[in-house]
């Protein structure tokens, strides 16, 4: 029988071609959803242009412009009822502080980008667009101890052209969590069969010494096709 699998959203840190690695949000590196969403919105849509001429008995023929970005609208169920001492408006407002720039990301200011998975798949990267959060339910004496957050993603573009994972044609992405005992050459073997792929691990998380790895941290897996372009390695370690 299958076990439970929560949905996420794991905290990247950005770059001028995508995410670099992990990173974390007022301490936290990602966000589990206390219950999985009942379901969540995938639009997409194309910007058209068409010339007005004045006096003309019909529209005139529309013009391609190009892609707007995928984005996916969801909502998350954060719970604390259970949990004497906790509330739940640490949790809104981390999904609040993805709305503005990391202190560390450099000339250009960006907020974190979000991978929202669910189990082994990534379904997003992304990053937050809007937040809304609504409160349900209080202690005694008003501490919030359920919310419901209104999130809305909107995709980072990839620049080697690949298709987001929503659309079906993305290379399998997965991720692994960090057990101890690990190594990266042993979630290399694991993974791809082959433990010298270590490097290239290490690069698309940003790990700079394999030997701190901590047990619980959970590690993006690219695809094997791609591990090449992170690193510029075929596989020898």
């Amino acid at each position: 029988m299958a076990s439970l699998k929560r949905a996420y959203l794991k905290f990247l840190k950005p770059g001028p071609k995508g995410p670099t690695g992990p990173t974390t949000v007022r301490g936290k590196d990602k966000l589990e959803f206390s219950f999985n969403p009942k379901e969540y919105t995938v639009a997409k849509s194309a910007e058209w242009k068409r010339d007005a001429t004045k006096g003309a008995k019909q529209v005139s023929k529309a013009q391609y412009i190009g892609p707007q970005a995928r984005s996916v609208t969801l909502e998350m169920f954060l719970d604390a009822s259970n949990e004497a001492k906790k509330d739940v408006s640490e949790e809104v407002e981390t999904l609040m502080a993805c709305l503005v720039p990391l202190p560390d990301s450099g000339p250009k200011p960006l907020p974190p980008y979000v991978q929202f998975g669910w189990g082994p798949k990534v379904l997003l990267i992304a990053f937050v667009k809007t937040v809304s959060a609504k409160y349900t339910m209080f202690r005694l004496d008003g501490t919030p101890i359920r919310a419901v957050c209104s999130i809305t993603l909107e995709e980072v573009p990839d620049p080697s052209g690949k298709q987001n994972p929503t659309s079906g044609a993305l290379r399998a992405t997965s991720s692994r969590v960090v057990v101890a005992g690990d190594s990266l050459a042993s979630l290399a073997f694991a993974e791809y069969g082959d433990p010298t792929l270590w490097r290239a691990v290490a690069a698309a998380n940003a790990i700079d010494d394999p030997l701190r790895m901590r047990p619980g941290l959970r590690l993006l897996m690219p695809a094997i096709e791609d591990l090449a372009d992170i690193t510029g390695l075929s596989g020898q370690g």
